[in-house]
């Protein structure tokens, strides 16, 4: 048996990658193909998987207009391998207190915002269920599951199963999630099957089914069906290519979603030319679609240089356009950009949009702030962005944002700024604000919004720590919430939470910036893991 094998060692003072076995700038350490070789290894077994996990939790609950509750409850998860390619996840009346807080987002566009998954029953292995179908638009995308996405209230989990694993080139992952009535969101099942085949280094052919059904009469199911394919020719050039259709009651046309890119990548050039056609009624309930009705091109070039300057580690040129009407060809968005990146020796870098120059029709007014709403309309406006971050090599770490110049027939400030201090091994804390200045020639034209956030971690010992995160939105009524959680790791997989929470857990993603529903929570959560 022969394994590919790499070492890095970082040194932070220097910024300074010490490796085992080189690799290509374009490829990183996770590409095993590039790394050493490490023989000689025999009689290796895999031992047997088979992990209990039951948790119970003791929880008060006040949302906003509604009495308090004292839930007392408790759950299961399991892991079992088949074999030791397969594993088998169940989970029962799954629950994600102890899930990290989501920073709070200002949605400046009138389309969806994408904010990753955090918790660990959807994360682990989730590279299986992977189907990109452009930029961040995913077939498949979990926080569509026991999530709100308007509000970001969390549904309660009946339970699920995922399977995941290998036979031979095929790589599998199938998962059924229920999730039971609660507030707006009727009962709903979840059922995902994603098959990936491999072909030559890097490249595979798959395809994936989801069928969701839920309680809404008007909505009692929605189906949706893809094949993709990722091509690897001569290590540097790359085809990708998908299609893909949904299912909903009343079978409307224009729901398929079809598209091709061909990139090429390498120590100095980077480039991709992409086509995709998304119809008006291209409808993936438990993907994410930033916008659909759009028939796109979209091009991208970046020439990257290692100058003999000194202190200049990488410089970088960058220029793109997208061109996307919607499927009638009347415009929708056009957009081209130039941009110009600098990575410094220490780490420290600056990224610049010399010109973005931005066209864009807007057929539903929609919601900035407050009584605030973008009218229709067909808008054409520039903006410029500067952004440095400073080195790697301290205690003390900063970068600022700032970006600038015309937003929707009026003018638009972005200013953010971020701080980080080590101070021990045991203590970090950052800050960050957010300022975002508006001028539009509308009623209440002229407002300003901010969001700050401190965030603080300090470790009592390796097993017990505590980590808290305060935020600020001033486009809310009750503009604070925070974050308070201590963990104590008694035992290997093991933990006992207590948790304090105002505001919400989960940020929404839907477009412009609904009204949020604010709750009040303390819950202590104990878990414990054995193998029978």
């Amino acid at each position: 048996m022969i394994w590919g094998l790499n070492l890095k060692r970082f040194i932070r003072r220097k910024n300074e990658e010490d490796l085992w076995s080189a690799y290509r700038r374009t490829f990183g350490l996770t590409k095993v193909s590039e790394a050493g070789e490490l023989t000689g290894i025999t009689d290796i077994g895999s031992g047997r998987l088979f992990v209990v996990k039951p948790y119970g939790l003791a929880r008060y609950d006040k949302q906003t207009g509604q009495d308090p509750k004292f839930p007392l409850t408790g759950g299961l998860d399991v892991k079992y391998g088949l074999r030791s390619n397969l594993i088998l996840n169940l989970t029962g009346n799954t629950d994600f207190a102890d899930t990290e807080v989501d920073l709070e987002p200002f949605n400046l566009t009138p389309f969806k915002i994408f904010i990753p998954e955090k918790r660990q029953f959807f994360l682990e292995n989730a590279g299986v269920f992977n189907f990109d179908i452009g930029d961040q638009d995913q077939l498949f995308f979990s926080r569509q599951i026991g999530i709100d996405p308007v509000t970001g209230q969390q549904v309660p989990i009946n339970g699920g199963a995922r399977l995941t694993g290998t036979f031979g080139h095929t790589e599998l992952g199938v998962m059924d999630v229920n999730t039971r009535s609660s507030g707006p969101n009727p009962y709903a099942n979840y059922a995902v099957v994603r098959l990936k085949e491999s072909l030559w280094a890097g490249s595979y052919v798959g395809v994936m089914g989801i069928d969701k059904r839920s309680g809404y009469l008007l909505d009692s199911f929605n189906q949706t069906g893809g094949v993709d394919t990722r091509l690897v020719f001569f290590k540097d050039w790359l085809v990708d290519a998908h299609m893909a259709g949904t299912r909903s009651p009343g079978e409307p046309s224009g729901a398929s979603d079809v598209g091709a890119s061909l990139s090429y990548r390498s120590n100095w050039l980077d480039g991709i030319v992409e086509r995709r056609k998304i119809g008006p009624n291209f409808n993936p309930e438990v993907g994410f679609i930033e916008r659909v009705d759009s028939n796109e091109t979209y091009g991208n070039l970046t020439f990257k240089v290692r100058p003999e300057i000194r202190g200049v580690r990488e410089l970088q040129f960058e220029g793109f356009i997208l061109h996307a009407p919607d499927t009638r060809n009347d415009v929708s968005t056009q957009e081209w950009q130039g941009t110009f990146r600098a990575e410094f020796n220490n780490g420290a870098y600056t990224d610049d949009d010399i010109a973005d120059v931005f066209t864009q029709r807007i057929t539903t007014p929609f919601h900035i702030y407050k009584n605030v709403f973008i009218p229709n309309g067909l808008y054409h406006f520039v903006r410029h962005q500067l952004t440095y971050g400073s080195g790697k090599d301290r205690r003390f770490t900063y970068n600022f944002f700032e970006r600038f110049g015309g937003y929707y027939g009026g003018t638009l400030n972005e200013f953010r700024v971020r701080a980080n201090y080590r101070p021990t091994p045991k203590f970090s804390f950052s800050a960050s604000e957010t300022w975002d200045r508006f001028r539009l020639p509308l009623p209440n034209e002229n407002f300003s919004v901010a969001l700050a956030s401190l965030q603080a971690n300090y470790s009592f010992t390796r097993f017990l720590t505590f980590t808290s995160l305060i935020q600020m939105d001033t486009s809310n009524t009750q503009a604070v919430s925070a974050n308070l959680r201590l963990r104590y790791n008694y035992r290997p997989d093991s933990d006992l939470y207590i948790i304090y929470n105002v505001g919400t857990q989960f940020a929404s993603i839907a477009p412009a910036n609904p009204p949020q529903v604010r709750e009040t929570r303390f819950a202590i959560k104990y878990t414990y893991s054995f193998a029978p």
